[in-house]
């Protein structure tokens, strides 16, 4: 099995490789962020209350890392009907490959390109804006960005096989990303001292919004049980519940 997923990564990042545009559309968004909103932010921080600790870009670089996850991998199930479609999908089913290698090699694939393109923005905030953060939370936002992209694409490949058409997938996508990102507190924080109480305990009932504050945490050093345990198992559960949907869906479909 693993001898499978290794040959599914390669040729899903060979596929990208061959065309970066993708990728370097992906971090654009980001990047676009960091130097248009990110000043506008550390004003905002320096004259109100009710941010979390730390600076304005150790606010907002976590968050727009977890921004670029929850864009970039859920709509990841385009390849897949596009192969889908092409027929790659059916060729793959007359080989003796595992069916959740092919799910877990893609995921691989995705999950590293989502790693990249966040360690491109914790490069540009280092060099460019007064970003300071430890090597440990860094690594550790790393490693939920990783996790986070798993998740994520998991169950848009999962969604992908299950509708099968090109026109309703994005606009279900649209649907269920936009509240998601508005209540995750990815560009301004959902804090007590800052949005209404029936916000902010919506905004308590999105999983996302906590994976945010643990991406936060990390990043001002804060590794304790309390900011981190919260954000960390909401993700494990996501990640466990999100690639048991999409094995089980791999694997009916190519049965």
């Amino acid at each position: 099995m693993f001898r499978d997923i290794w040959l599914i990564f390669k040729r899903d990042m060979t596929l990208s490789l061959r065309n970066p545009a993708w990728v370097l559309i992906g971090i654009m968004q980001p990047l676009l962020y960091l130097f248009f909103f990110g000043p506008l932010m550390e004003k905002v921080v320096q004259s109100t209350p009710g941010f979390p600790p730390g600076n304005s870009w150790a606010v907002l670089t976590p968050a727009i890392m977890v921004q670029t996850a929850l864009f970039g991998t859920s709509f990841a199930g385009f390849s897949l009907l596009a192969e889908y479609r092409a027929g790659v999908t059916e060729r793959f089913r007359v080989t003796p490959i595992s069916r959740a290698a092919l799910l877990f090699g893609k995921l691989f694939a995705a999950s590293f390109q989502a790693v990249v393109q966040a360690l491109l923005i914790i490069v540009v905030a280092f060099l460019v804006f007064p970003l300071d953060a430890p090597v440990a939370g860094v690594l550790l936002s790393l490693v939920i960005v990783a996790l986070l992209a798993i998740t994520l694409g998991s169950a848009s490949y999962a969604v992908a096989l299950m509708i099968k058409s090109e026109t309703a997938f994005p606009a279900l996508l649209n649907a269920v990303l936009m509240p998601l990102l508005l209540l995750s507190g990815i560009l301004v924080p959902i804090t007590t001292g800052l949005a209404p109480s029936w916000l902010y305990n919506l905004s308590r009932i999105n999983p996302f919004s906590h994976v945010v504050d643990a991406e936060r945490a990390a990043f001002r050093g804060d590794i304790t049980m309390d900011a981190l345990f919260t954000g960390c198992v909401a993700l494990a559960v996501m990640a466990v519940l999100a690639v048991f949907w999409g094995v089980r869906t791999f694997q009916k479909e190519n049965s």
